[in-house]
């Protein structure tokens, strides 16, 4: 137990020089990013979950899909970004109860992205974005321009062997696939889990957004961006005990 104390604490200590160090680089870094508090996402997230609702009430006729937030929505680890008018991100797994397989992977994300194109305007979201892995919704202040949080939906199903499948958009052939997801979000959960028990939350924590700060790939989504984290820091930590 004051193992893990120290640790807490020396993380602390940690997270407030990286802070301090932070501000101090502000001008010089292409991102800022900082985390946002479980009050600030509470109505965002409060209302996403409404949305999430309506589209399911939608494609009920066709099928019905069971939620989860994932990434950093789902280990209170959101960001947001002061020096862009980028705010911060949702990541929702949608998986799909078609266990029958009745609808092609096309079809699927098609009745998904009508569903939220229909409910989303009077929430003040724009149509979704169709990228590769996900369907994003923003939120975006017009006075500003500035996007004030995002979401996005993976359409997923998981198998009896513990992967996990999403449909992907193949952009260059426009066409929709399940795929394998990589070999990164195996046993996420477990890894995960060890770095909490032996006192390495806090040191991930600041790992993950010093990831955030120095990534410049626009198509790199948080929750690769914290798969990477995960199992750079658990390869790294865990071969101390094993």
């Amino acid at each position: 137990m004051n193992f893990y104390l120290d640790k807490v604490k020396n993380c602390a200590i940690l997270y407030d020089l990286y802070l301090s160090q932070s501000n101090a680089m502000e001008d010089t870094r292409m991102h800022d990013f900082i985390y946002v508090t479980r009050a600030e996402a509470k109505s965002v997230r409060d209302e996403l979950y409404e949305i999430i609702r309506e589209v399911h009430e939608i494609v009920r006729p066709y099928f019905t899909f069971q939620i989860r937030p994932v990434g950093s929505s789902g280990r209170n680890m959101i960001t947001y970004d002061r020096k862009s008018n980028i705010g911060f991100d949702f990541d929702f797994d949608l998986e799909i109860n078609d266990d029958k397989g009745k609808y092609y992977p096309d079809e699927i994300r098609h009745i998904i992205n009508n569903a939220i194109d229909r409910v989303v305007p009077k929430y003040g979201y724009n149509h979704c974005e169709n990228s590769t892995r996900v369907l994003t919704i923003k939120k975006v202040n017009t006075l500003t321009c500035r996007i004030l949080h995002s979401c996005d939906f993976a359409i997923v199903h998981n198998c009896k062997d513990g992967r996990q499948q999403y449909i992907r958009f193949n952009k260059k052939n426009n066409n929709y696939t399940w795929e394998y997801q990589g070999k990164g979000f195996k046993n996420l959960d477990n890894k995960i889990t060890w770095l909490k028990v032996n006192g390495y939350w806090g040191e991930l924590h600041i790992y993950y957004i010093d990831k955030k700060n120095s990534n410049n790939d626009s198509d790199k989504h948080s929750r690769s961006i914290l798969v990477e984290s995960v199992n750079e820091m658990y390869q790294k930590k865990s071969r101390y005990f094993f």
